[in-house]
């Protein structure tokens, strides 16, 4: 069955109600390894989601954040309590909250790309502005990687 990870990039469709079908072979890890949901939200310009098993990891970590740290504090409000669950129809779609959408621009034209243990969620042009500047910087990527072991 392969490891439990999300690999690869696949571009779709948002339709006029703002679900999204999610590719078969990221379904797959869901069905295979975790429960078939997802949970999902914001980082940055794009969204990340999550398996409910994965999410859960990050979940009891921040269980931990001291209450009076601004830092954590600040986590918490961004990125804990904007999380969504979300299920699938029956035709293998996700609905997205519209604030989430709002957050990372989703229109129409969506880029999933799998990072592991989780999948972002691009809005396709601000997938390609990022991917060229990465590409710019590709060097200093690749060194400061290199320096961690990898």
């Amino acid at each position: 069955m392969g490891k439990p990870y999300f690999r690869g990039q696949s571009i779709h469709r948002l339709d006029a109600k703002g679900r999204l079908r999610i590719p078969t072979k990221f379904r797959e890890v869901l069905q295979n390894h975790y429960t078939d949901a997802l949970v999902i939200t914001r980082m940055g310009e794009c969204l990340l989601a999550y398996p409910p098993e994965e999410w859960e990891k990050i979940e009891n970590k921040a269980r931990e954040f001291s209450q009076v740290q601004p830092e954590h504090r600040a986590f918490m409000r961004y990125f804990i309590s904007s999380a969504e669950e979300c299920e699938f129809d029956n035709q293998g779609r996700i609905l997205i909250p519209p604030f989430l959408r709002e957050e990372a621009n989703l229109t129409q034209d969506v880029l999933l790309a799998g990072v592991l243990t989780n999948f972002e969620i691009w809005n396709k042009s601000t997938w390609d502005a990022h991917i060229k500047l990465d590409k710019d910087s590709y060097q200093k990527i690749m060194e400061f990687m290199a320096g961690t072991g990898l």
